[in-house]
């Protein structure tokens, strides 16, 4: 663990002793259930997002971008480039939970800041709300936000009112929601200028359009699309700011921004609400419309400008093409599934990731490869806009994206050697992760002294094939 210790806790002045070249800033504008067809520049006509639209116009929009179905494991799976199983963070966490973030775990703020970046997480952090786990203690110099998601306020089962804090002191309570897209975005700006000489990392993960949607007086009731859309262009506001700011202080071309989202739309909601722009299911569902969501890379002058990039990538790729752009050197042991887009986004190579497996939960549910995507396990909308318990598929269902990307009609009968191909494929990883300390039911985690703990069929997770427990 020195290693690991070293990384951790390397000082600035180690990490700016030899004479380099600034390695690029990098912001990360992570949405809250943002779906794929949510966009302008995604296919949507009726939500204005003049300035996510413009920042694809300059940069690289990437078509097959996946995360996963909801969102610790998406925000876990982005700061570490790990599968979220490694490190434990399988499901969404709740409040007072005894389950977080693990210290063996180097977050990519971690990782910078041994390059001497100066970090920042503004906006929803959701991987623990306990003092060990919170954003100050894994990597980020500074935090503004939430700990958790903005509708977990509920009395009936003891949550707290929503919090606001800065770093580890609460300065509103309850948090006034319709106002933090434009706090969120003041406190970055700020951020940005007072570290532009320096090379910095910053994060900020929106908590729209998460329910409940909210919006500033400035935008509620402007959009032609409800509620949602009124917090979605506040969003859009939110990114145009961000992007002026770093042209008026001279980063554009020093600075790379990816505007991505943690996972599908919410499907039971109010309408009008998310869409996954024709894709199949939404959020919590690792049918495409759950799973696929929009990306765009934009960095002046190093990344072609208006181009749509096909090909597997996801959040795990996005550690691994930073740490190594900001030349991160990580201990030796230490896995990362991700890999380095650079190349790619750059339009000199297809994508390095041949093949992506889909979780919800502990468990595998599919996987794709090339064109082809293969389910071990689905789920279906019940009755009042519910997802239905997950069911084993058997035998497994196969889809040709390139042809199908909404998953329409199962081709297993047709290819079973393709079937059979990716079959094996999951079984050969699965085989070789080694899970993290997994969490245990949400009601025992709130119990005291119950970090750590988890159960012999919690650690050797669940053949495919099987039918898994409710998540």
């Amino acid at each position: 663990m020195a290693s690991l210790w070293n990384l951790k806790r390397a000082s600035a002045e180690q990490s700016e002793a030899a004479p380099r070249k600034r390695p690029p800033n990098i912001v990360i504008l992570l949405c809250d259930d943002l779906g794929y067809g949510d966009v302008g520049c995604y296919g949507n006509q009726v939500i204005r997002t003049p300035r996510i639209d413009g920042m694809a116009a300059e940069g690289v929009r990437l078509t097959e971008f996946y995360a996963t179905p909801t969102c610790t494991p998406t925000r876990a799976s982005l700061l570490t480039g790990r599968y979220p199983l490694r490190s434990g963070l399988t499901r969404v966490l709740i409040p007072r939970e005894h389950f977080g973030i693990p210290d063996s775990e180097i977050t990519l703020g971690d990782a910078l800041k041994q390059r001497g970046y100066r970090t920042a997480c503004i906006g929803k952090w959701h991987l623990g709300d306990r003092p060990p786990y919170r954003p100050n203690r894994h990597g980020f110099d500074s935090f503004y936000g939430l700990l958790y998601s903005n509708d977990m306020t509920l009395p009936l089962v003891n949550w707290p009112p929503i919090k606001l804090f800065r770093n580890e002191e609460i300065v509103e309570s309850p948090a006034v929601q319709s106002t933090l897209t434009q706090r969120f975005t003041g406190e970055a700006v700020r951020f940005i200028e007072a570290n532009k000489d320096n090379p910095f990392f910053l994060y900020v993960p929106y908590t729209t359009p998460h329910l409940p949607w909210s919006a500033s007086a400035d935008f509620a009731g402007k959009s032609r699309y409800g509620a949602y859309g009124d917090a979605v262009e506040e969003v859009d506001w939110s990114v145009g700011k961000i992007l002026k700011t770093l042209n008026r202080q001279g980063l554009e071309e020093d600075t790379v921004v990816v505007f991505l989202s943690d996972n599908g739309p919410e499907l039971i909601t109010p309408k009008p609400g998310g869409s996954a722009g024709g894709l199949r299911g939404g959020k919590g569902s690792t049918w495409e419309g759950g799973v696929r969501v929009p990306c765009i890379v934009r960095w002046p002058n190093r990344l072609p400008a208006g181009e749509a990039r096909p090909g597997i990538s996801c959040t795990m790729d996005l550690f691994a093409t930073f740490a190594e752009l900001a030349g991160v050197q990580l201990p030796p042991d230490h896995v990362v599934d991700g890999r380095n887009l650079l190349s790619f986004l750059e339009g000199k190579s297809s994508s390095p990731r041949s093949a992506h497996c889909f979780h919800r939960g502990r468990k595998i549910f599919g996987v794709r490869s090339a064109e082809w995507k293969l389910h071990f396990f689905k789920t279906e909308m019940g009755m009042l806009g519910r997802w239905k318990d997950p069911i084993a598929c058997k035998p497994p269902e196969l889809y040709n994206l390139e042809k199908d990307p909404g998953e329409t009609r199962d081709l297993s009968g047709d290819y079973p050697e393709v079937v059979a191909q990716l079959t094996r494929l999951a079984r050969d990883f699965e085989a070789s992760i080694v899970p993290g300390t997994l969490p245990q039911s949400h009601w025992r985690s709130l119990l005291p002294n119950t970090r750590g703990k988890t159960t012999k069929q919690d650690s050797a997770g669940t053949p495919l094939g099987r039918r898994p427990s409710k998540e």
